[in-house]
């Protein structure tokens, strides 16, 4: 028998998914081992294991599969709509749970709290996208906006954009954010005369600009901390 005609049933049942699974907990599996109980079933050419491992292969891991169209991923040999859809409501299931907050607002006290309040979100987008966040005087997010999506421009990002979300939402203060799709949040000129401008308008109209973040790849920097506030 050739590794090519290798079905599910000629591993040992030890090493089978589903039996890892259930000895050991979904942690104790690797990533197209997950992704294989997730597609259930293989071709007739290859095992569901081999299946999903060409799967992660071809989009290089779980950030490109996560961000794939379902015409992108049935593309894929032996990949269906069924399959592809299944796969990609766990992917967005993932996702929302990895941004569930507590019923209570969720508490920002330091750069570290806003960051981690949108990094699971923002550090996967493949374009920048400009977000507000607008607390009340407690330091609690009343609302979260995305304001602009494309490279950051003095000329582009409006305060008459992000201050009218604060009117309607009678914010006390705001939290700007960004992400740099390259994983580095080295702040750049723009960032810097954006960040000015927008902290210059917030003490004229008494709306404060506590912080602006820049997301990374697991990583941030915030301008205030830097001194650009």
């Amino acid at each position: 028998m050739t590794l090519n005609t290798l079905m599910i049933r000629d591993y040992p049942q030890e090493e089978r998914p589903r039996e890892r699974f259930i000895a050991g907990g979904p942690a104790s599996l690797s990533n197209h081992e997950l992704i294989a109980l997730l597609l259930r079933t293989g071709t007739k050419d290859e095992s569901v294991l081999q299946l999903s491992n060409r799967l992660l292969s071809h989009f290089e891991g779980l950030r490109l599969l996560k961000a794939a169209s379902l015409e992108e991923i049935t593309a894929i040999k032996g990949i269906g709509k069924a399959k592809a859809i299944q796969l990609m409501a766990a992917l967005e299931l993932g996702s929302r749970v990895a941004n569930l907050t507590n019923n209570e607002r969720y508490v920002i006290r330091s750069p570290e709290d806003g960051a981690n309040y949108v990094m699971n979100e923002m550090r996967f987008l493949s374009q920048e996208h400009f977000v507000c966040l607008y607390l009340n005087t407690k330091n609690q997010v009343l609302h979260k906006q995305t304001i602009f999506i494309g490279s950051l421009n003095a000329s582009i990002v409006h305060p008459r954009e992000v201050f009218k979300e604060a009117f309607r939402r009678s914010a006390a203060s705001i939290i700007c954010l960004h992400n740099h799709p390259s994983g580095d949040p080295t702040p750049s000129r723009e960032d810097i005369e954006v960040t000015k401008r927008l902290a210059e308008c917030g003490k004229i109209i008494g709306i404060d600009v506590l912080d602006h973040l820049i997301i990374g790849e697991n990583k941030f920097i915030s301008l205030k901390e830097k001194g650009y506030l």
